[in-house]
């Protein structure tokens, strides 16, 4: 089971231990690798990403985020996780379940999750899905203010 911990990061399965946010590259890949093979990715902004699959389910996080323009902070250390249901498990629950506040988002058809997490969403959560069943859910650190 994966556990969404809004202001901490991610609990993994089993005794994986859990991906908080701010956490190096290493240390992030080394948890990861614990439960799955670990692949090198790459967004857009951050120094460094990588993917790993688990049960139907991939996990993608990224870190250390720069934006040139200044439009948004720089975040050091493990910046973005996101959960990812394969496209094949969309009718049905996954197998492996992604909870947050006891409520299992790939479990239940996305009305009934949106019902009960309408009002209590966090700002930093994003859940994606149009369809019987959530496809995605992502969680991202939250900007550390700037000392002016």
């Amino acid at each position: 089971m994966f556990e969404l911990l809004p202001e901490v990061g991610l609990r993994l399965p089993g005794r994986a231990g859990t991906l908080r946010f701010g956490i190096d590259e290493r240390t992030a890949q080394w948890a990861v690798a614990t439960i799955a093979d670990v692949r090198g990715g790459w967004v857009c902004g951050a120094r460094w990403s990588f993917s790993a699959q688990y049960r139907g389910l991939t996990l993608d996080a990224y870190g250390d985020t720069t934006d040139r323009r200044g439009r948004h902070q720089d975040t050091p250390g493990l910046a973005g996780i996101a959960l990812t249901r394969d496209p094949f498990t969309l009718t049905g629950p996954s197998a492996c379940p992604v909870v947050l506040g006891g409520v299992d988002l790939f479990g239940y058809p996305t009305a009934e999750v949106s019902d009960v997490l309408s009002d209590s969403l966090h700002p930093t959560l994003r859940l994606s899905g149009d369809g019987l069943y959530l496809k995605a859910v992502s969680v991202h650190a939250e900007p550390v203010p700037v000392e002016s």
